[in-house]
Protein backbone atom coordinates (compact mmCIF):
# COMPACT_ATOMS: atom_id res chain seq x y z
CA UNK A 1 0.00 0.00 0.00
CA UNK A 2 2.90 2.36 1.23
CA UNK A 3 4.84 1.57 -2.47
CA UNK A 4 1.83 2.33 -4.20
CA UNK A 5 1.01 5.60 -2.70
CA UNK A 6 4.69 6.27 -2.84
CA UNK A 7 4.43 5.46 -6.52
CA UNK A 8 1.09 7.48 -6.93
CA UNK A 9 2.56 10.61 -5.06
CA UNK A 10 6.02 10.17 -7.09
CA UNK A 11 3.65 10.27 -10.37
CA UNK A 12 1.83 13.39 -9.14
CA UNK A 13 5.28 15.29 -8.20
CA UNK A 14 6.60 14.71 -11.90
CA UNK A 15 3.80 15.71 -13.24
CA UNK A 16 3.34 19.10 -11.15
CA UNK A 17 7.26 19.69 -11.63
CA UNK A 18 6.55 19.28 -15.74
CA UNK A 19 3.62 20.93 -15.81
CA UNK A 20 5.17 23.90 -13.15
CA UNK A 21 8.52 23.97 -16.34
CA UNK A 22 6.02 24.39 -19.05
CA UNK A 23 4.00 26.80 -17.70
CA UNK A 24 7.21 29.19 -16.80
CA UNK A 25 8.65 28.58 -20.30
CA UNK A 26 5.26 29.55 -21.52
CA UNK A 27 5.11 32.82 -19.98
CA UNK A 28 8.44 33.68 -20.76
CA UNK A 29 7.26 33.52 -24.52
CA UNK A 30 4.02 35.86 -23.97
CA UNK A 31 4.67 39.09 -25.50
CA UNK A 32 4.76 42.04 -23.91
CA UNK A 33 1.87 44.58 -23.81
CA UNK A 34 1.67 46.31 -26.89
CA UNK A 35 1.68 49.96 -27.92
CA UNK A 36 0.61 52.59 -30.58
CA UNK A 37 3.75 53.76 -31.37
CA UNK A 38 4.65 53.75 -34.81
CA UNK A 39 7.33 51.22 -36.38
CA UNK A 40 10.99 52.51 -35.90
CA UNK A 41 13.46 51.53 -38.55
CA UNK A 42 16.39 52.68 -40.11
CA UNK A 43 16.56 53.12 -43.98
CA UNK A 44 18.69 53.66 -46.42
CA UNK A 45 18.03 55.93 -48.86
CA UNK A 46 17.37 55.10 -53.11
CA UNK A 47 18.14 56.99 -55.63
CA UNK A 48 15.49 57.15 -58.97
CA UNK A 49 17.33 58.87 -62.07
CA UNK A 50 14.72 60.85 -64.43
CA UNK A 51 15.71 62.22 -66.99
CA UNK A 52 13.06 64.15 -68.44
CA UNK A 53 11.70 65.45 -72.00
CA UNK A 54 9.96 68.82 -72.81
CA UNK A 55 8.49 68.79 -76.35
CA UNK A 56 8.81 72.42 -78.10
CA UNK A 57 5.22 71.92 -78.60
CA UNK A 58 4.33 71.73 -74.66
CA UNK A 59 5.92 75.07 -74.61
CA UNK A 60 3.94 76.44 -77.55
CA UNK A 61 0.98 74.99 -76.41
CA UNK A 62 1.38 76.55 -72.59
CA UNK A 63 2.35 80.13 -74.38
CA UNK A 64 -0.69 80.22 -76.84
CA UNK A 65 -2.83 79.20 -73.57
CA UNK A 66 -0.97 82.16 -71.27
CA UNK A 67 -1.06 84.97 -73.94
CA UNK A 68 -3.96 85.86 -75.94
CA UNK A 69 -5.16 89.02 -76.74
CA UNK A 70 -3.64 91.81 -75.39
CA UNK A 71 -0.75 91.18 -73.87
CA UNK A 72 1.02 94.10 -73.23
CA UNK A 73 -0.15 97.33 -71.69
CA UNK A 74 2.07 100.47 -70.84
CA UNK A 75 -0.35 103.02 -70.63
CA UNK A 76 2.05 105.64 -68.80
CA UNK A 77 3.91 108.18 -71.48
CA UNK A 78 5.73 110.31 -68.52
CA UNK A 79 8.22 107.86 -67.31
CA UNK A 80 9.99 107.12 -70.63
CA UNK A 81 7.87 109.13 -72.79
CA UNK A 82 6.28 106.01 -74.61
CA UNK A 83 2.77 104.06 -73.89
CA UNK A 84 2.68 101.29 -75.55
CA UNK A 85 0.11 98.10 -76.22
CA UNK A 86 0.76 94.91 -77.58
CA UNK A 87 -1.83 91.88 -79.02
CA UNK A 88 -1.24 89.09 -80.40
CA UNK A 89 -3.28 88.17 -83.20
CA UNK A 90 -2.94 84.69 -84.01
CA UNK A 91 -0.80 81.61 -82.44
CA UNK A 92 2.72 81.48 -81.64
CA UNK A 93 4.58 79.17 -82.93
CA UNK A 94 7.83 77.72 -81.86
CA UNK A 95 10.86 75.85 -83.49
CA UNK A 96 14.59 75.18 -82.76
CA UNK A 97 17.54 76.08 -84.35
CA UNK A 98 20.79 75.38 -83.48
CA UNK A 99 19.84 74.92 -79.72
CA UNK A 100 18.11 78.23 -79.73
CA UNK A 101 13.68 78.62 -79.66
CA UNK A 102 12.84 80.71 -82.73
CA UNK A 103 9.14 82.19 -82.08
CA UNK A 104 6.95 83.60 -84.80
CA UNK A 105 4.65 85.42 -83.27
CA UNK A 106 1.95 87.64 -84.90
CA UNK A 107 1.11 91.03 -83.29
CA UNK A 108 -0.89 94.35 -83.69
CA UNK A 109 1.38 97.23 -81.88
CA UNK A 110 0.17 100.50 -81.08
CA UNK A 111 2.10 102.98 -79.55
CA UNK A 112 2.35 107.00 -78.59
CA UNK A 113 5.75 108.93 -78.50
CA UNK A 114 5.75 112.19 -76.59
CA UNK A 115 8.75 114.47 -78.16
CA UNK A 116 9.58 117.55 -78.00
CA UNK A 117 11.20 120.26 -75.20
CA UNK A 118 11.65 120.84 -71.60
CA UNK A 119 11.88 124.85 -72.86
CA UNK A 120 8.43 126.32 -71.91
CA UNK A 121 7.33 122.41 -71.90
CA UNK A 122 6.62 122.62 -75.68
CA UNK A 123 5.49 118.89 -76.01
CA UNK A 124 3.80 117.22 -79.11
CA UNK A 125 2.65 113.47 -79.35
CA UNK A 126 2.37 110.75 -82.43
CA UNK A 127 0.54 108.05 -82.31
CA UNK A 128 2.19 104.63 -84.58
CA UNK A 129 0.11 101.20 -86.03
CA UNK A 130 2.21 98.49 -86.45
CA UNK A 131 0.57 95.37 -88.44
CA UNK A 132 2.74 92.27 -89.02
CA UNK A 133 4.82 89.22 -87.68
CA UNK A 134 7.85 89.44 -85.97
CA UNK A 135 10.16 86.72 -85.74
CA UNK A 136 12.49 86.12 -82.15
CA UNK A 137 15.72 84.04 -81.81
CA UNK A 138 16.07 83.11 -78.08
CA UNK A 139 18.51 81.75 -76.19
CA UNK A 140 16.67 79.46 -73.40
CA UNK A 141 17.67 78.41 -70.03
CA UNK A 142 15.52 75.99 -67.67
CA UNK A 143 16.82 77.13 -64.12
CA UNK A 144 14.95 75.13 -60.99
CA UNK A 145 12.27 74.04 -62.97
CA UNK A 146 11.53 77.84 -65.12
CA UNK A 147 11.89 78.44 -68.41
CA UNK A 148 13.72 81.70 -68.94
CA UNK A 149 14.65 83.34 -72.65
CA UNK A 150 16.92 86.16 -73.75
CA UNK A 151 15.36 86.88 -77.23
CA UNK A 152 16.53 89.43 -80.09
CA UNK A 153 14.25 90.64 -82.74
CA UNK A 154 15.10 88.59 -86.29
CA UNK A 155 12.73 89.76 -88.30
CA UNK A 156 9.30 91.82 -89.10
CA UNK A 157 6.88 90.65 -91.84
CA UNK A 158 4.25 93.67 -92.30
CA UNK A 159 0.57 92.28 -92.67
CA UNK A 160 -0.13 96.34 -93.48
CA UNK A 161 2.24 98.76 -93.94
CA UNK A 162 2.84 100.72 -90.88
CA UNK A 163 1.35 104.21 -90.76
CA UNK A 164 1.48 107.16 -88.26
CA UNK A 165 -1.94 109.09 -87.29
CA UNK A 166 -1.42 112.96 -88.54
CA UNK A 167 -4.84 114.86 -88.11
CA UNK A 168 -6.62 112.19 -87.62
CA UNK A 169 -5.72 110.31 -90.89
CA UNK A 170 -3.43 107.19 -91.01
CA UNK A 171 -0.31 108.30 -92.91
CA UNK A 172 2.05 104.76 -93.67
CA UNK A 173 5.58 105.30 -92.87
CA UNK A 174 7.27 101.58 -93.90
CA UNK A 175 10.31 103.71 -95.56
CA UNK A 176 10.81 105.70 -91.87
CA UNK A 177 9.91 102.57 -90.00
CA UNK A 178 11.97 99.83 -90.99
CA UNK A 179 15.04 101.77 -90.64
CA UNK A 180 14.44 102.79 -87.08
CA UNK A 181 12.64 99.44 -85.78
CA UNK A 182 15.84 99.69 -83.43
CA UNK A 183 13.49 101.56 -80.88
CA UNK A 184 11.03 98.97 -80.57
CA UNK A 185 13.01 95.95 -80.96
CA UNK A 186 14.45 95.74 -77.29
CA UNK A 187 11.52 96.66 -75.69
CA UNK A 188 9.19 94.19 -77.42
CA UNK A 189 11.73 91.29 -77.10
CA UNK A 190 11.81 92.30 -73.12
CA UNK A 191 7.98 92.07 -73.25
CA UNK A 192 7.83 88.84 -74.93
CA UNK A 193 10.65 87.52 -72.75
CA UNK A 194 8.93 88.44 -69.60
CA UNK A 195 5.81 86.61 -70.41
CA UNK A 196 7.91 83.43 -71.53
CA UNK A 197 9.23 83.40 -67.60
CA UNK A 198 5.36 84.11 -66.19
CA UNK A 199 4.15 81.38 -68.40
CA UNK A 200 6.68 78.24 -68.21
CA UNK A 201 6.85 77.25 -64.37
CA UNK A 202 7.38 73.87 -64.91
CA UNK A 203 8.01 73.61 -60.94
CA UNK A 204 4.52 73.13 -59.59
CA UNK A 205 4.06 70.25 -62.52
CA UNK A 206 6.91 68.47 -61.57
CA UNK A 207 6.02 68.54 -58.18
CA UNK A 208 2.69 67.53 -58.83
CA UNK A 209 4.08 64.58 -60.61
CA UNK A 210 6.36 63.49 -57.55
CA UNK A 211 3.04 63.96 -55.29
CA UNK A 212 0.76 61.94 -57.88
CA UNK A 213 3.99 58.92 -57.67
CA UNK A 214 3.58 59.51 -53.51
CA UNK A 215 0.54 58.31 -53.14
CA UNK A 216 0.74 54.37 -51.24
CA UNK A 217 -0.92 52.00 -53.86
CA UNK A 218 -1.53 48.08 -53.44
CA UNK A 219 0.96 45.88 -55.04
CA UNK A 220 -0.66 42.73 -53.79
CA UNK A 221 -4.20 41.74 -52.54
CA UNK A 222 -3.16 38.13 -51.22
CA UNK A 223 -0.22 39.61 -49.16
CA UNK A 224 -2.00 43.27 -49.10
CA UNK A 225 0.82 44.99 -49.06
CA UNK A 226 1.30 48.55 -50.22
CA UNK A 227 4.45 50.46 -52.12
CA UNK A 228 4.98 54.00 -51.05
CA UNK A 229 7.81 56.66 -51.81
CA UNK A 230 8.65 59.19 -49.53
CA UNK A 231 10.37 62.32 -51.72
CA UNK A 232 13.45 64.03 -50.02
CA UNK A 233 15.30 65.73 -52.03
CA UNK A 234 15.36 67.08 -56.06
CA UNK A 235 18.50 67.46 -57.86
CA UNK A 236 17.88 68.54 -61.83
CA UNK A 237 20.45 69.52 -64.03
CA UNK A 238 20.36 72.07 -66.82
CA UNK A 239 18.10 71.46 -69.88
CA UNK A 240 19.55 71.22 -72.93
CA UNK A 241 17.39 72.28 -76.47
CA UNK A 242 18.03 70.02 -79.55
CA UNK A 243 15.44 68.34 -81.95
CA UNK A 244 12.71 70.43 -80.82
CA UNK A 245 12.83 68.92 -77.05
CA UNK A 246 14.31 70.28 -74.30
CA UNK A 247 15.69 67.35 -72.30
CA UNK A 248 17.39 67.74 -68.75
CA UNK A 249 18.24 64.25 -66.15
CA UNK A 250 16.40 64.89 -62.55
CA UNK A 251 16.87 62.48 -59.47
CA UNK A 252 15.02 61.99 -56.88
CA UNK A 253 16.88 61.33 -53.34
CA UNK A 254 14.24 58.94 -51.44
CA UNK A 255 12.86 56.20 -49.27
CA UNK A 256 11.12 53.26 -50.75
CA UNK A 257 8.48 50.64 -48.58
CA UNK A 258 6.46 47.91 -48.78
CA UNK A 259 3.92 47.90 -45.53
CA UNK A 260 1.73 44.95 -45.10
CA UNK A 261 -1.66 45.21 -43.31
CA UNK A 262 -3.64 48.50 -43.79
CA UNK A 263 -3.16 51.02 -46.36
CA UNK A 264 -0.20 53.31 -45.35
CA UNK A 265 -0.74 57.20 -45.18
CA UNK A 266 0.91 59.61 -47.80
CA UNK A 267 3.77 61.75 -46.12
CA UNK A 268 4.08 64.13 -49.60
CA UNK A 269 4.90 67.49 -48.58
CA UNK A 270 5.74 69.85 -51.50
CA UNK A 271 7.40 72.40 -49.02
CA UNK A 272 9.63 69.83 -47.34
CA UNK A 273 11.36 68.67 -50.52
CA UNK A 274 14.96 70.65 -51.35
CA UNK A 275 15.33 71.20 -55.05
CA UNK A 276 19.05 71.36 -55.74
CA UNK A 277 20.71 72.16 -59.29
CA UNK A 278 23.60 69.57 -60.41
CA UNK A 279 26.09 69.32 -62.98
CA UNK A 280 25.65 65.53 -63.74
CA UNK A 281 23.72 63.12 -62.39
CA UNK A 282 24.39 58.82 -62.81
CA UNK A 283 22.54 56.98 -65.16
CA UNK A 284 21.38 54.26 -63.05
CA UNK A 285 18.64 54.41 -60.22
CA UNK A 286 19.36 52.33 -56.93
CA UNK A 287 16.38 51.45 -54.96
CA UNK A 288 16.68 50.19 -51.28
CA UNK A 289 13.31 49.09 -50.83
CA UNK A 290 11.79 47.81 -46.88
CA UNK A 291 9.28 45.48 -46.56
CA UNK A 292 7.34 45.58 -43.61
CA UNK A 293 5.18 43.15 -42.11
CA UNK A 294 3.65 43.52 -38.63
CA UNK A 295 3.12 40.44 -36.52
CA UNK A 296 -0.96 40.57 -36.96
CA UNK A 297 -0.33 40.44 -40.99
CA UNK A 298 2.59 37.54 -40.56
CA UNK A 299 0.19 35.80 -38.24
CA UNK A 300 -2.92 35.94 -40.65
CA UNK A 301 -1.20 34.95 -43.57
CA UNK A 302 0.75 32.19 -42.07
CA UNK A 303 -2.53 30.99 -40.66
CA UNK A 304 -3.82 30.25 -44.71
CA UNK A 305 -0.74 28.44 -45.07
CA UNK A 306 -2.12 25.46 -43.10
CA UNK A 307 -6.11 25.69 -43.52
CA UNK A 308 -7.20 22.26 -44.84
CA UNK A 309 -4.18 20.41 -43.72
CA UNK A 310 -3.70 17.38 -40.84
CA UNK A 311 -0.62 16.94 -39.75
CA UNK A 312 -0.36 13.17 -37.60
CA UNK A 313 0.91 9.77 -37.47
CA UNK A 314 -1.78 7.14 -37.78
CA UNK A 315 -5.04 7.62 -35.59
CA UNK A 316 -3.50 10.53 -34.01
CA UNK A 317 -3.88 13.80 -35.86
CA UNK A 318 -4.34 17.34 -35.46
CA UNK A 319 -5.29 20.55 -37.38
CA UNK A 320 -4.01 24.31 -37.00
CA UNK A 321 -6.50 26.81 -36.39
CA UNK A 322 -4.78 29.67 -35.85
CA UNK A 323 -1.34 31.19 -35.82
CA UNK A 324 -0.01 33.98 -33.86
CA UNK A 325 3.89 35.42 -34.07
CA UNK A 326 5.25 37.90 -32.07
CA UNK A 327 9.07 38.76 -31.16
CA UNK A 328 10.56 37.87 -27.95
CA UNK A 329 14.46 38.66 -26.88
CA UNK A 330 15.56 38.36 -30.72
CA UNK A 331 13.73 35.30 -31.87
CA UNK A 332 10.26 35.01 -32.98
CA UNK A 333 7.42 32.95 -31.37
CA UNK A 334 5.13 31.19 -33.03
CA UNK A 335 1.75 30.21 -31.17
CA UNK A 336 0.02 27.45 -33.19
CA UNK A 337 -3.52 26.47 -31.82
CA UNK A 338 -4.48 23.12 -32.50
CA UNK A 339 -7.24 20.58 -32.13
CA UNK A 340 -7.38 16.91 -32.56
CA UNK A 341 -5.78 14.18 -30.68
CA UNK A 342 -4.12 17.73 -28.86
CA UNK A 343 -6.60 20.38 -28.08
CA UNK A 344 -3.79 23.11 -27.02
CA UNK A 345 -1.10 25.35 -28.49
CA UNK A 346 1.77 24.19 -29.62
CA UNK A 347 4.85 27.11 -29.53
CA UNK A 348 7.58 26.94 -31.95
CA UNK A 349 10.91 29.03 -31.16
CA UNK A 350 12.81 30.44 -33.83
CA UNK A 351 15.18 33.22 -36.24
CA UNK A 352 14.20 34.46 -38.96
CA UNK A 353 16.15 33.52 -42.09
CA UNK A 354 16.37 33.79 -45.66
CA UNK A 355 16.44 31.74 -48.43
CA UNK A 356 17.72 32.49 -51.66
CA UNK A 357 16.42 29.76 -53.95
CA UNK A 358 12.88 29.64 -52.64
CA UNK A 359 13.17 33.48 -52.05
CA UNK A 360 11.29 33.00 -48.72
CA UNK A 361 11.62 34.40 -45.22
CA UNK A 362 11.64 31.12 -42.79
CA UNK A 363 12.17 30.52 -39.21
CA UNK A 364 15.79 28.74 -38.42
CA UNK A 365 16.70 26.80 -35.09
CA UNK A 366 13.18 26.17 -33.88
CA UNK A 367 12.93 25.07 -30.89
CA UNK A 368 9.38 23.84 -29.30
CA UNK A 369 7.09 24.21 -25.88
CA UNK A 370 3.44 22.46 -25.89
CA UNK A 371 0.99 23.76 -23.97
CA UNK A 372 -2.47 20.90 -23.45
CA UNK A 373 -4.97 20.09 -21.63
CA UNK A 374 -3.99 16.53 -22.51
CA UNK A 375 -3.24 13.97 -19.21
CA UNK A 376 0.36 13.92 -19.60
CA UNK A 377 2.46 16.20 -21.98
CA UNK A 378 5.23 13.39 -22.51
CA UNK A 379 1.54 11.47 -24.46
CA UNK A 380 2.23 14.48 -27.38
CA UNK A 381 5.66 13.41 -28.11
CA UNK A 382 4.60 11.69 -31.03
CA UNK A 383 3.85 15.11 -32.50
CA UNK A 384 7.55 16.00 -32.44
CA UNK A 385 8.39 13.15 -34.64
CA UNK A 386 11.48 14.47 -37.43
CA UNK A 387 8.65 13.76 -40.16
CA UNK A 388 5.58 15.85 -38.78
CA UNK A 389 7.54 18.36 -37.14
CA UNK A 390 9.07 19.55 -40.23
CA UNK A 391 5.81 19.50 -42.02
CA UNK A 392 4.75 21.66 -39.91
CA UNK A 393 7.88 23.77 -39.88
CA UNK A 394 7.77 23.91 -43.73
CA UNK A 395 4.25 25.86 -43.38
CA UNK A 396 5.79 28.21 -40.88
CA UNK A 397 6.96 30.56 -43.69
CA UNK A 398 6.71 34.34 -44.37
CA UNK A 399 7.12 34.76 -48.20
CA UNK A 400 7.85 38.34 -48.25
CA UNK A 401 10.05 37.66 -51.91
CA UNK A 402 7.26 36.77 -53.78
CA UNK A 403 5.39 39.23 -52.46
CA UNK A 404 8.00 41.63 -53.78
CA UNK A 405 8.01 39.85 -57.18
CA UNK A 406 4.06 40.15 -57.56
CA UNK A 407 4.57 43.96 -56.41
CA UNK A 408 7.06 44.11 -59.53
CA UNK A 409 4.46 42.58 -62.07
CA UNK A 410 1.74 45.20 -60.13
CA UNK A 411 4.22 48.22 -60.40
CA UNK A 412 4.61 47.57 -64.23
CA UNK A 413 1.63 50.05 -65.05
CA UNK A 414 3.38 52.46 -63.43
CA UNK A 415 6.05 51.98 -65.54
CA UNK A 416 4.25 51.83 -68.67
CA UNK A 417 3.55 55.09 -70.57
CA UNK A 418 1.78 55.75 -66.67
CA UNK A 419 -0.06 59.31 -66.59
CA UNK A 420 -0.29 60.56 -62.89
CA UNK A 421 -1.40 63.72 -65.05
CA UNK A 422 -2.67 64.71 -68.11
CA UNK A 423 -0.05 65.54 -70.29
CA UNK A 424 2.48 63.74 -68.17
CA UNK A 425 3.77 60.15 -69.04
CA UNK A 426 6.41 58.11 -66.89
CA UNK A 427 7.85 55.06 -68.08
CA UNK A 428 10.70 52.71 -66.76
CA UNK A 429 12.13 49.07 -65.80
CA UNK A 430 13.40 47.92 -62.83
CA UNK A 431 15.84 44.70 -62.75
CA UNK A 432 15.00 41.87 -60.27
CA UNK A 433 15.03 42.37 -56.66
CA UNK A 434 18.18 41.00 -54.33
CA UNK A 435 17.79 40.39 -50.37
CA UNK A 436 19.86 42.05 -47.93
CA UNK A 437 18.95 41.13 -44.41
CA UNK A 438 16.22 41.01 -42.02
CA UNK A 439 15.78 42.63 -38.91
CA UNK A 440 12.64 42.91 -35.70
CA UNK A 441 10.98 45.18 -33.71
CA UNK A 442 8.26 44.40 -31.02
CA UNK A 443 5.78 45.09 -33.70
CA UNK A 444 7.40 43.96 -37.53
CA UNK A 445 9.44 41.80 -39.57
CA UNK A 446 11.42 44.00 -41.66
CA UNK A 447 13.13 43.18 -44.50
CA UNK A 448 15.17 45.16 -46.61
CA UNK A 449 15.80 44.69 -50.48
CA UNK A 450 17.58 46.53 -53.59
CA UNK A 451 17.26 46.73 -56.56
CA UNK A 452 17.90 49.02 -59.87
CA UNK A 453 16.61 50.32 -62.66
CA UNK A 454 15.73 52.81 -65.27
CA UNK A 455 12.84 56.12 -65.14
CA UNK A 456 11.73 58.22 -67.47
CA UNK A 457 9.57 61.28 -67.68
CA UNK A 458 7.94 63.05 -70.86
CA UNK A 459 6.13 66.14 -70.63
CA UNK A 460 3.78 66.54 -73.61
CA UNK A 461 -0.06 67.96 -73.88
CA UNK A 462 -0.73 69.40 -70.18
CA UNK A 463 -3.83 71.36 -69.43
Amino acid sequence: MKSAFFTVSLFYTFFILVSCGTTNKIEALRPSPSNDAPIVFKNKTSFVTMPITISLSEIEHQLNKKLSGLIYNDSLINDDKTEMKIWKTAPILLSEKDGNIVSVIPLKIWAKFKYGTDFLGLYDTREISLNGTITLNSTPQLTNWKLTTKSKIEDFAWSDSPTILVAGKKIPITYIINPTMRIFKEKIAKKIDNAIDRTCDFKPHVLNVIEKLSVPFMTSERYESWFKMVPIELYVTEAKLSKSKITMEMGLKCNMQTMVGQQPKNGFDASKITLKPVSSIPEKTTASVVAVSTYESASSIVTKNFQGQEFGSGSRKITVQKVALWHKDGKIVIALDVLGSINGTLYLVGIPNYNAISKEIYFDQLEYVINTKSILIKSANWLMQETILSKIQENCRYSIIPNLEEGKQSLKPYLTNYSPMKGVFVNGVLNDFEFEKVELTDKAIIAFITTSGKLKIKVDGME
